[in-house]
Parts: C-alpha cells; sequence; structure tokens
C-alpha cells in the first residue's frame, strides 16, 4: 500500500486472508497486495499466523484485519457495487449469497463473514433520480420488493407498465 494515504478497515475474527481471496476472485480490478504475518503471539493468534491482508478491492485499498471475534459487522457499513447489466448483478448477488451468504431486501445482501454490499445495477440508480417523480416512486416501490434487482422490473416500472 506504499504510497496510499488511505485504506478502509475490516474487522475480522481469524478469516482475513479467505475473505481477501474470495473478494479478489470475484469483483474486477480486485487483487490481494500484501500478507502481513504476526512476529510473535498475541491474543490474535499464534506466530506466523496472518494478522493484515492488503488489498485492492474494486480499485480501492483496503486492509484486512485478524483481531478476533470482539468486534463483528453491522449496518453502519456496506459497500455499494455498480452493475452494468443484469448478468452482471446476478454473478455478483451470486457469488456472495452463494458462498454462505445471505439475502436481504432492496439489492442488499451480507457475504459469509457479516459484511454488507449493495449490488446495485446503474439504471437503479438512473431511475431514483428521474426527472419524472411519478416514475421515480414507482421505480422506487418496485425496488422495495425486491431483494436480487432486476432490471426489466425496474426499467417497466419507470414506463408505468407492469413487471415483465
Amino acid at each position: 500500500m506504499t504510497g496510499r494515504k488511505a485504506a478502509v478497515f475490516l474487522w475480522f475474527d481469524t478469516e482475513a486472508e479467505a475473505a481477501a481471496e474470495f473478494y479478489a476472485a470475484t469483483f474486477p480490478d480486485s487483487h490481494v497486495d500484501r500478507i502481513v504475518r504476526l512476529r510473535g503471539e498475541t491474543p490474535s493468534g499464534p506466530a506466523g499466523s496472518v494478522q493484515v491482508v492488503e488489498m485492492t478491492l474494486l480499485g480501492l485499498p483496503y486492509a484486512l484485519l485478524n483481531a478476533g471475534p470482539h468486534v463483528r459487522p453491522n449496518d453502519a457499513y456496506s459497500l455499494q457495487v455498480y452493475t452494468d447489466d443484469q448478468a452482471e448483478t446476478d454473478r455478483l448477488w451470486n457469488a456472495i449469497v452463494g458462498n454462505g451468504g445471505e439475502e436481504i431486501m432492496c439489492g442488499w445482501c451480507k457475504d459469509r463473514w457479516g459484511f454488507r454490499w449493495q449490488i446495485t445495477p446503474r439504471v437503479l440508480m438512473e431511475a431514483l433520480s428521474h426527472p419524472d417523480a411519478a416514475a421515480s416512486a414507482r421505480a422506487q416501490a418496485a425496488m422495495m420488493e425486491m431483494r436480487r434487482i432486476d432490471i426489466a422490473t425496474i426499467e417497466a416500472a419507470l414506463r408505468g407498465e407492469p413487471a415483465p
């Protein structure tokens, strides 16, 4: 992470390396940059175990820390991932949910480590900010009924048509 002035820091119990490998394999412009191992025994683990994984996730710097079960992820943090089409939306959603994750409403899901993700088609963001307030409200109402976002349903709601 040489030259970077900040990184998003995520707390894990013991699976920071597994999470980093999953994130790097799942998301574009993502890779593990460095693994820092404990040099001696600590409350976080034995010497040689992974302490921090520095990675690039969707082009952003992250540090994943193994520090025990004292802090759990919560709804105060989520990562919004913009998608260009339904295939990309489905691939990312299925990767997170299918790897021990959990579906949440309105395009949100949670990975197996408890971190929240928003898999958000760009079409949805455009619909929610549409200049026609009624069209935007219809798209919002359609989204509120979904778990994974269905682009065709959002587009139909914008036009005032029934869902396909």
